[in-house]
């Protein structure tokens, strides 16, 4: 777990800063049941396509234009189809909605690790890709929304991680210095690359992305619940 940083550092810590999906959600086991839900209802409303074969397009299709591509399943018929069936397309919607709405859960043990930080007197914070309402819905639903002191989504600098700006916007509204924050998150090309670059400590979070090779961060948990042995 404790890689390159002394416990100096630590005791500098007065912020720790999350991604959110993969961090404190497992946002790709619900993206692959609520697709897995639509294409299964399409095909049910009238969609003539293999099952397997529609999924493997609706991904190469988010690979392509983005996980929250609002009308990524109107291309995905275009594609699939050559035309939008409406039925077809509002049956996808709605399984598709019904499935994420009661998925939206976060990993075991983020409540009580937020709830312990946040007694510690430190603050906390998110720092996410995510449009901001779709960032909020997922926090709300997850009913840990009130214990973030900060949150910054896209539209606040419209630029995406490794982009020093979020972090930047972070720092300004927490009122603290880069040296006395930690960047929690799953993607070392991403959260870990962005916030190296301002000088913060890093923590990999292992568990959202198991397949990754280094992450050169200062720590790496495989549970969240670790990282409170890392403030201690």
């Amino acid at each position: 777990m404790f890689k390159y940083a002394d416990a100096y550092s630590i005791l500098m810590i007065k912020a720790v800063i999350f991604d959110l999906d993969n961090t404190l959600i497992d946002f790709m086991t619900m993206k692959k049941l609520s697709c897995d839900a639509a294409v299964t209802a399409m095909i049910g409303a009238g969609l003539n396509v293999n099952k397997e074969k529609a999924m493997k397009e609706l991904f190469r299709l988010y690979d392509k234009y983005g996980l929250e591509k609002k009308t990524i399943f109107q291309k995905f018929l275009k594609r699939m189809a050559k035309k939008i069936d409406y039925e077809v397309l509002a049956s996808g919607i709605v399984a598709y909605r019904r499935v994420r709405s009661g998925f939206l859960e976060p990993y075991p043990h983020v409540s009580e690790v937020l709830f312990d930080i946040k007694r510690r007197g430190i603050k906390l914070a998110i720092v996410s890709d995510a449009p901001r309402l779709k960032a909020w819905i997922r926090l709300v639903s997850m009913k840990i929304n009130h214990l973030f002191d900060v949150v910054v989504t896209y539209e606040d600098t419209k630029e995406f991680k490794p982009s020093t700006k979020p972090f930047k916007i972070a720092f300004k509204r927490l009122k603290i210095k880069a040296g006395q924050c930690l960047m929690v998150g799953d993607r070392p090309e991403r959260d870990i690359k962005g916030a190296k670059r301002l000088g913060m400590l890093t923590c990999f979070a292992r568990y959202g992305n198991p397949a990754a090779s280094s992450s050169e961060a200062d720590y790496e948990i495989n549970d969240i619940k670790e990282l409170l042995e890392i403030l201690e």
